[in-house]
């Protein structure tokens, strides 16, 4: 897994070639405190970097998570859309947001392994 500076997941699937699932961390599940509301892209869209991709409404506060590399979303976690508590109950696993295909996967290089993700938070 890799990380972001704005607390979210890559993971590179193993059995799709160029798929990364992202999801936000246990730190920011914390601090947004329970999600309320999840809005998710639509699969087949195509982003790019930084591009505002999901919003979230958490007790706390409405955020946005933007797209951490170029591609296309090819699955959504519809589930969230019925249960969004389920980023609180298990960010790392049940709570993804979206599966991305992108195209150079040498890109998840930028970002921190799990080691340096710790120190920064």
């Amino acid at each position: 897994m890799k990380f972001t500076e704005e607390h979210e997941w890559l993971r590179p699937e193993e059995d799709e070639e160029n798929v990364v699932t992202v999801g936000i961390t246990d730190h920011a599940a914390e601090q947004l405190g329970d999600l309320v509301f999840v809005e998710l892209p639509a699969e087949g869209r195509t982003v790019v970097k930084e591009d505002e991709v999901v919003v979230i409404e958490s007790v706390k506060a409405a955020s946005e998570i933007l797209a951490p590399l170029d591609g296309e979303i090819v699955e959504v976690n519809a589930a969230l859309e019925e249960n969004p508590g389920l980023v609180n109950e298990d960010p790392l696993g049940a709570g993804w947001f979206f599966k991305i295909r992108v195209e150079d996967m040498g890109a998840l290089d930028e970002f921190m392994d799990e080691a340096a993700y710790k120190k920064f938070i």
